[in-house]
């Protein structure tokens, strides 16, 4: 199932629509999303209430002081963080599937995600809060990071060299970190495992304003980063020795790729919890509508990345109100359907 090399095609003239479209779509569904739940409140008030905590005195209070408190405390950070983790999940499932030439590589397929849940249960039951804030994050990235050596360790120790056996490679080390995860979350506080429990189904219901700063950080770094290299990615599409022929030291830029997509997906991890197939799906949606070309697939993969999961959350708060459904297990249904339509496709 390589990818293959990106071709020039009349849907590279649809690149600018499709992007305004997602940005466009996005700002609607934010508003959307902030507007539903368990206490309705208008869309107007909404962009009241965010225009009037941005710029105070800019607009007249006339909703309640409890209405403000559930749009900017509750729900606009949970919206945000929304975004931010579909739009990374989004960035290093394209960048993952064009280093491997693979169309089934993601962060949740390759360990990545398994790693980064390893070691925020480290730091959630273990080890405690020992440098802050950024305890959590830290461990995760560290733990994503790991998950990725072994990966790449496996694939060398068994000469899997192809991309077909790297996903092989990567598919056996979730399995692994994830059962050590599981022991770790035995091993820890009874009282705990309920909530890193729900949190490895992944759930966006414990978002802070406190707390947006570092995804929102790390995205601004790893999105950018993978951009400025589109070219780099495209030339690695149609093999490794193009590549080289090309002047790119291919061993050290897919390394490279797979550090910053560690980086991106233990973050993400940390404030998210495990959420499957966003990585595999968005890719590939975003290539059928503007074309192969890395310059174009990926900013329109993190648009539609943050539309997706933007979804898919007030989906998982509202399906089962006033309970709140894991929104792993809303994105690993669609992942589910669309991995074996995948298939099919060949």
């Amino acid at each position: 199932m390589a990818i293959t090399a990106p071709v020039p095609d009349r849907r590279a003239r649809l690149f600018p629509v499709a992007l305004g479209l997602a940005a466009l779509i996005l700002g609607l569904s934010f508003t959307l999303a902030v507007s539903v739940g368990a206490v309705p409140v208008a869309p107007g008030t909404v962009w009241g209430v965010i225009a009037n905590r941005l710029v105070p005195g800019l607009v007249e209070v006339t909703w309640p002081a409890g209405h403000e408190a559930i749009v900017w405390d509750l729900r606009v950070p949970r919206a945000i963080l929304a975004g931010l983790v579909g739009a990374g999940l989004a960035l290093v499932g394209a960048g993952l599937q064009a280093v491997t030439r693979n169309a089934l590589a993601d962060p949740h397929l390759l360990g990545i995600s398994s790693g980064g849940a390893f070691g925020a249960i480290t730091a959630l039951m273990h080890t405690g809060l020992i440098l802050g804030l950024a305890t959590v994050p830290l461990f995760a990235f560290a733990g994503a990071l790991g998950a990725m050596a072994l990966v790449l360790g496996v694939a060398r120790l068994a000469d899997a060299a192809s991309a077909e056996r790297l996903v092989l490679a990567g598919v056996a080390v979730s399995f692994i970190v994830m059962a050590g995860a599981n022991v770790m979350l035995f091993l820890g506080d009874p009282r705990a495992a309920h909530t890193v429990v729900f949190w490895m189904l992944g759930g966006l219901g414990l978002a802070q304003w406190s707390q947006l700063a570092f995804p929102a950080l790390v995205l601004a770094f790893c999105g950018p980063w993978l951009w400025f290299r589109a070219q780099d990615l495209d030339a690695m599409t149609i093999g490794d020795e193009t590549a080289a022929t090309l002047g790119i030291p291919v061993a050290r830029f897919r390394l490279e790729v797979f550090v910053v997509g560690a980086l991106l997906t233990g973050v993400m991890v940390a404030f998210s919890g495990v959420i499957g197939f966003v990585g595999l799906m968005i890719p590939h949606v975003a290539r059928m509508l503007v074309g192969g070309s890395q310059a174009r697939v990926l900013p329109l993969s993190a648009l539609l990345g943050a539309v997706f999961l933007v979804w898919c959350d007030l989906f998982a708060r509202t399906v089962l109100a006033p309970q709140d459904m894991p929104i792993g297990v809303v994105t690993g249904l669609l992942g589910g359907l669309f991995f074996v339509w995948l298939l099919a496709r060949r």
